[in-house]
């Protein structure tokens, strides 16, 4: 699995300043308000700097954040600190993931997924999700589609220019192997007032949404819905991001 965002985790929250995180919490909230998942313990995959952590945690989850990056975790673990919420972090990879014990639910979110980059990878942690979750306990996350990386950001450079940073996003993406790739540069003001240059690259696969589906079956998992992003409606077209709801039912008896 890529370990990226190293020189990017002390600016990421700088440059994802334009994502309404909070319309995304209520979002996920209200999915999991809709199968019954008011309160109770949460695990979130891929946590990053914990922008998403806190906000559930401030809604009355106990929250546990798992990424495998020490950088990103430092970052949350200073954002703990001052926000006062008790959470717990742990630094793992989401494919080899362990918890103490089961959860009500298991979210993962902006396109942490997607940085899985075979379908074992998936299927791996789709197992792993089913072990960990309680009966009828809830599993979300969200993805990019192939739509996206084909036909919006393949080829696209992105670029912009802060006070203190600056950063260069080219993407490249192979049909063959659906593997997009980012070629990320950040040019960071330090002290001195010079700037450090910065060059990272990070890897993502686009997936049929069909191939998650089934993957997700195959785990044990019941497929709940695959919504487009912000709607309860199947996912269109021209669809940028993907949402996955699924369930670990309760045993069969006979």
């Amino acid at each position: 699995m890529e370990e990226s965002y190293e020189s990017f985790a002390g600016v990421y929250d700088l440059f994802m300043d334009n994502i309404d995180y909070p319309a995304w919490c209520t979002y996920l909230t209200g999915i999991l308000k809709e199968y019954g998942i008011e309160d109770g313990l949460i695990a979130e995959l891929g946590c990053g700097t914990g922008s998403m952590t806190e906000l559930l945690a401030a809604e009355g989850y106990d929250m546990i954040g798992i990424d495998n990056s020490p950088d990103m975790l430092e970052v949350a673990q200073e954002k703990r600190v001052e926000s006062g919420l008790d959470i717990l972090y742990l630094m793992q990879d989401m494919r080899e993931f362990e918890l103490y014990g089961t959860v009500k639910a298991v979210v993962c979110v902006c396109d942490s997924m997607n940085y899985l980059l075979e379908e074992e990878d998936l299927a791996e942690v789709f197992s792993l999700v089913h072990n960990y979750l309680d009966q009828d306990g809830i599993f979300i996350f969200d993805m990019n589609t192939l739509y996206k990386y084909r036909d919006l950001i393949g080829d696209a450079t992105i670029c912009e220019n802060r006070e203190h940073e600056s950063f260069i996003w080219e993407n490249c993406f192979d049909e063959e192997s659906s593997i997009n790739e980012y070629a990320l540069t950040l040019f960071v003001e330090q002290e001195s007032g010079l700037y450090a240059r910065y060059e990272e690259f990070h890897y993502q696969r686009a997936y049929e949404l069909e191939k998650v589906e089934e993957l997700i079956k195959a785990s044990g998992l019941e497929l709940l819905a695959v919504c487009g992003e912000g709607t309860k409606e199947p996912p269109k077209a021209e669809c940028e991001r993907a949402y996955f709801v699924a369930r670990r039912p309760q045993p069969h008896i006979f």
